[in-house]
């Protein structure tokens, strides 16, 4: 893949490059969630339902509760993503615009949450930046999810894994590299968020979070204007 592949595609433009970054969002997120928020996935709903099933089990150190209001948050945003859709679904660029800066107010309030404590979280504010961040993944994960640009689903790697190991054996070395690339960026952003959240704290991470929203806001506000056929649709496979 060259950089003109993620920057300038011939069908999606620069969402490819855009939904790189907020994959490696992804890591940094659920960095901050496991290590700093008790154990529970913001981003990874599958990882919920496996640790709801540990803590009905009764295995300690797994949050009930936590898991229970990230997955109810999840489906609050993915609703909030269909309607976002319905309005703006037209132009990929406005859809994907509208949709950074609903994750970005939703996280600003996480932060702002976080500031205020003062100190380590208490369990309530905890679970209120859990369901924040839920519903702003919710909204990520829909919105994704209609743009359709392959390997980029920015939370999902299961299925971009198996496609490596098949593209592997088909001697695809340029898709298999794409798919390689989304899950370094996944990687590579679970270790920053947990260095942030190890050394800096909660507060650290968040506000690396509002500054990948924040760059990635900006790239898809400046790469939309006007109607480019990336955006609507008029060149999309």
């Amino acid at each position: 893949m060259t950089a003109r592949n993620y920057f300038a595609h011939p069908v999606h433009g620069p969402l490819p490059a855009i939904l790189l970054l907020l994959t490696f969002g992804t890591g940094l997120i659920d960095a901050i969630s496991i290590l700093g928020l008790g154990r529970v996935f913001v981003a990874n709903m599958t990882g919920n339902v496996v640790f709801i099933g540990f803590a009905l089990a009764g295995a300690p150190g797994y949050s009930l509760w936590g898991s229970l209001v990230a997955l109810a948050g999840f489906l609050v945003g993915a609703s909030c993503g269909g309607v976002i859709i319905l309005r703006f679904g037209t132009h990929r660029g406005k859809l994907l615009r509208t949709a950074l800066i609903v994750q970005l107010v939703l996280f600003v309030v996480a932060l702002a949450i976080s500031v205020t404590a003062g100190g380590p979280l208490p369990l309530a504010r905890q679970l209120v930046i859990v369901a924040v961040g839920a519903i702003a993944l919710g909204v990520q994960n829909a919105v994704v999810r209609h743009l359709g640009v392959p390997d980029m689903t920015t939370t999902v790697l299961t299925m971009t894994l198996t496609g490596i190991g098949s593209d592997l054996r088909k001697r695809d070395l340029p898709t298999a590299t794409r798919r390689l690339i989304a899950v370094l960026a996944m990687l590579a952003g679970a270790v920053v968020g947990a260095i942030l959240v190890l050394q800096l704290g909660v507060t650290a991470g968040l506000v690396a979070v509002n500054v990948m929203l924040a760059v990635a806001l900006v790239g898809t506000a400046f790469a939309a204007r006007g109607a480019p056929d990336w955006a609507t649709g008029a060149e999309k496979a």
